[in-house]
């Protein structure tokens, strides 16, 4: 008789592509997921978009449940827009550089300072600034925020210093910038991006406007990621140099398998020669996963300070 082996008991991997596809239709929820999230999540989103575009479709959604692949100031816009959905976050600590150097206290402090200037706000921003402010912008249509407000107006442009000197040279407005970054963009280094082109010639750079001024002015194009994305389609170009988050590339490659990307170079010496964003890689298919089957956790906003905050984006919404 042979003898009895034992069972191998090892627990099988779970597929979380296949879990996660379930929970959804289960629950009526819709994943949503920035450009710069890795591959896999971006592949299993029903939107992938840039910060208007998330907006937008966060305000238009009739899922019960938002599931935002992105950062906390994504998805805490998600709920200022839908209050009565369920609203959560892969990773609660998945912030924002941006948003946090801008705290409301010296941002109050500032307007206190000039009280008849209008705060325009970049969406990378807390649910507080967004509510001291008057309107809210994207990347994508900063230029034409700024353009609505009279000329009669002096503007505050909150919180990212670079985003805010390309809008005013693009706008021809005189504003007063909050000196913020984004810690991605501002570790483009301009020597490796001048020792790329040499290597590739005919390579277009093209750049976030959260780059400093000397790779703008390096940028064949400068846009939002959406811009990028549709840059890259219409431009005959074959190469191209690009001055953003890494994640970026993996629609790119998609949509252009025949065509070469090459991501920006970064002042640091390390194991990657690009740009990531460490909050925005944060979240994960397990994360995403059982935060769906746990409904958490949630992202929620004070209902006084959701109203106020969602004045001055409903005004972005309508403008866009």
């Amino acid at each position: 008789m042979p003898k009895n082996h034992a069972l191998n008991t090892k627990p099988r991997a779970m597929d979380y592509r296949k879990e996660i596809l379930k929970l959804k239709l289960e629950k009526n929820a819709i994943i949503l997921a920035h450009y710069y999230q890795t591959a896999d999540i971006q592949d299993i989103a029903d939107y992938v978009g840039d910060s208007l575009g998330l907006a937008q479709k966060a305000a238009s959604t009739n899922a019960d449940m938002i599931v935002f692949a992105g950062v906390h100031f994504m998805a805490e816009t998600a709920k200022i827009v839908n209050p009565n959905k369920i609203v959560v976050l892969p990773d609660l600590n998945a912030g924002c550089s941006l948003a946090d150097s801008c705290e409301v206290e010296d941002l109050l402090a500032l307007k206190n300072k000039h009280p008849n200037h209008k705060i325009v706000a970049y969406i990378n921003c807390s649910a507080e600034v967004k509510a001291l402010s008057d309107i809210i912008c994207t990347s994508s249509n900063a230029v034409k925020v700024v353009e609505s407000i009279p000329t009669s107006e002096e503007i505050i442009f909150v919180p990212d210093a670079n985003l805010g000197a390309y809008v005013s040279k693009k706008a021809q407005r005189e504003m007063l910038l909050w000196e913020g970054a984004c810690e991605v963009h501002v570790e483009f280094s301009k020597e490796k991006m001048e020792a790329l082109q040499e290597i590739y010639p005919e390579a277009s750079i093209i750049a976030h406007p959260e780059s400093k001024s000397h790779i703008l002015k390096m940028a064949e194009f400068i846009g939002s990621t959406a811009a990028l994305l549709n840059y890259v389609q219409t431009n005959k170009a074959n190469t191209f140099i690009v001055a953003t988050e890494v994640g970026i590339l993996h629609k790119m490659k998609g949509q252009n398998p025949e065509k070469k990307f090459i991501p920006a170079p970064i002042v640091e010496n390390n194991t990657c020669a690009c740009s990531e964003c460490p909050y925005m890689k944060m979240n994960t298919l397990q994360k995403i996963y059982e935060c769906i089957k746990n409904e958490s956790p949630q992202v929620n906003v004070p209902e006084e300070l959701r109203v106020k905050a969602e004045k001055s984006l409903s005004k972005m919404l309508k403008l866009s």
